[in-house]
């Protein structure tokens, strides 16, 4: 299947060297005329470093939309002049919708002459289109558009760089592609690619608002549900949902007890984003929201509750900094309960960290919980 998407994934611990898709839009971006750029990469430091090592007197803005990518990025960058943003939209901007306000005699502060974006063969091709659409409205007339691919033999990507321009050019090689248009005139359409969904928790009907790049985009996760189904939640409770996604498991929980106070945190801008909006739409005051990547939160130690929704990728790493996290959250006594459909890892994992453990299946999924220990016991 001819999709792309930005990428998003990577282990940096074991992989430094760019990747043919930076490399060879590092290579095109050298050769074009720009003295403001916006680099997307949302998953590597080095698409990053290999373009600033070719345009060093450029001045370049680094967008991610994970914090713990920023955060790469800042440490491997921080001897360069580059600036490094993590938002939920293009640097300067606010909403899902970027308003094109490119004309020639109304300066944007958001716009610049160069955008570059490094995608991917594999994923979400719809956050692919937002961005492409985003960084396309960003750009000042005369502006360049550059976007490379891992796919030497893509056609999907040209096609959607096509509709911005009936002049795309290509540098194919055997490795990767790039693209690049100039910019001619205003965008005269920009599509949200933002959804509103509803779904119903025992008797509230609950609004959602998801977007590209958020898990489970334009849906309900079914892990989620299970969660809901089963957990329990005391009035004044204090939670904590470490993942949260656009937010299902917060803003329900929010909503059945609205004396609990909510804590959603995630590591990416977007999901705080659509977790804000949410609870906007739902009339909700009791969540408050984080980008948090490293899992140290204020006031550890006392949330009686923790729910998650680990990701099944990076061989259970990110599942095991969820439950540590849980851990530095809650109080003596307090519960985590995550969602999985890969229960074995829990079953022989999960107490190293926790006691009064339990894995137990939940229609296609498994739900494991387990209490935090008080002080001195094992």
């Amino acid at each position: 299947m001819n999709e792309s998407e930005v990428e998003v994934e990577q282990d940096p611990a074991t992989d430094s060297a760019p990747r043919p898709a930076e490399q060879r839009l590092a290579e095109i971006v050298a050769t074009i005329p720009g003295k403001r750029m916006t680099l997307v990469s949302t998953g590597r430091s080095q698409a990053a470093k290999t373009i600033l090592d070719a345009r060093p007197k450029c001045e370049v803005t680094c967008w991610y939309l994970d914090s713990f990518q920023a955060a790469l990025a800042r440490e491997e960058l921080a001897t360069t002049s580059a600036q490094v943003i993590c938002t939920a939209d293009w640097p300067g901007t606010e909403g899902p919708t970027v308003v094109d306000a490119c004309t020639n005699d109304k300066p944007n502060q958001t716009q610049c002459d160069l955008a570059a974006i490094v995608s991917s063969s594999r994923g979400e091709s719809e956050l692919t289109r937002d961005i492409i659409q985003t960084a396309f409205a960003n750009l000042k007339i005369g502006g360049c558009l550059a976007v490379s691919t891992d796919n030497a033999k893509d056609k999907w990507l040209y096609k959607q760089i096509s509709q911005y321009s009936k002049s795309v050019k290509t540098r194919s090689f055997s490795d990767a592609v790039v693209y690049y248009v100039i910019k001619q005139q205003p965008l005269k359409k920009i599509r949200d690619f933002g959804c509103n969904l509803a779904f119903r928790d025992q008797d509230h009907l609950i609004q959602l608002y998801t977007r590209p790049g958020v898990f489970s985009h334009r849906q309900l996760d079914n892990g989620a549900r299970q969660v809901l189904d089963t957990v329990e939640i005391e009035a004044s409770s204090r939670v904590i949902d470490i993942g949260c996604g656009s937010g299902p498991m917060s803003l329900a929980l929010a909503k059945l007890q609205p004396t609990a106070h909510v804590l959603a945190i995630d590591s990416n801008a977007r999901a705080i984003d659509c977790v804000k909006r949410g609870a906007a739409l739902n009339e909700i005051g009791n969540v408050d929201t984080q980008v948090n990547h490293d899992g140290q939160i204020e006031e550890p130690g006392t949330y009686d509750l923790a729910v998650a929704n680990p990701p099944y990728y990076a061989n259970f790493r990110i599942a095991q900094h969820f439950i540590e996290t849980a851990v530095g959250a809650l109080r003596p006594g307090g519960r985590l309960m995550l969602v999985s459909k890969h229960p074995k890892w829990y079953q022989e994992n999960i107490t190293r960290w926790l006691e009064e453990c339990e894995v137990f299946p939940s229609r296609r999924y498994h739900l494991a919980t387990g209490v935090k220990a008080s002080p001195g016991k094992s």
